[in-house]
């Protein structure tokens, strides 16, 4: 995974509360054992009419937000099951950040180990963003903040230490348990030592 790098961009409004992962990502194309080639399915109900031609009123379909980062969505975005496979289309895609007052919980946690930044942000301010679309967004993960230009306001989020550090460095749960290999070994090896001592003693 890469490490997340700060960036600046216009945001994709998803005015939509509650978009569970079987929206997301639709169970008939979880069949791919790769984590890439799922962007192309990403809201697919959603994007395509039952011929599988593009819907001319659906969001991602509008080339004016072609390319843009930053999903800028509503309400308990990502509930629904706990499939990954929701993350890897909205990576495989091309977004990079996801903006929402809540998210669900194991969706939240699946961006982390995939390199998306989930910001929280509290509902007034998501009103803020959408009604100012023209924003440009400034994404700060070591500042923990987004500002926005040209008004040059800035929102703080809170992230947890951890997860900030995996997504800088784009690590994951088991390669931050590796960066502590050596501690690990020296308490099994205490623990190894104590319990011959004490078997010893007996």
């Amino acid at each position: 995974m890469e490490p997340f790098q700060n960036f600046e961009s216009k945001a994709t409004p998803f005015p939509y509360v509650n978009v569970d992962t079987d929206q997301i990502i639709p169970k008939q194309f979880l069949k791919l054992t790769q984590k890439i080639g799922f962007g192309k399915y990403l809201f697919y109900d959603w994007r395509y009419n039952k011929n599988g031609e593009p819907k001319k009123d659906f969001i991602l379909n509008n080339p004016t937000y072609s390319g843009y980062p930053i999903l800028l969505t509503l309400d308990n975005f990502g509930s629904g099951s706990s499939r990954e496979h929701a993350v890897w289309a909205i990576m495989d895609y091309g977004f990079r950040v996801i903006i929402s007052p809540s998210f669900a919980d194991i969706f939240y946690s699946n961006c982390i180990k995939n390199g998306i930044l989930p910001i929280i942000l509290e509902k007034k301010e998501i009103e803020y963003l959408f009604d100012n679309p023209d924003c440009i967004i400034k994404v700060d993960l070591n500042k923990q903040q987004v500002e926005l230009k040209p008004i040059l306001r800035q929102l703080k989020f809170q992230i947890d230490p951890s997860k900030k550090k995996m997504l800088l460095e784009g690590s994951d749960e088991i390669g931050m348990t590796l960066q502590l290999e050596s501690h690990i070994s020296d308490y099994e090896n205490k623990v190894h030592n104590d319990f011959n001592i004490n078997v010893t003693k007996e």
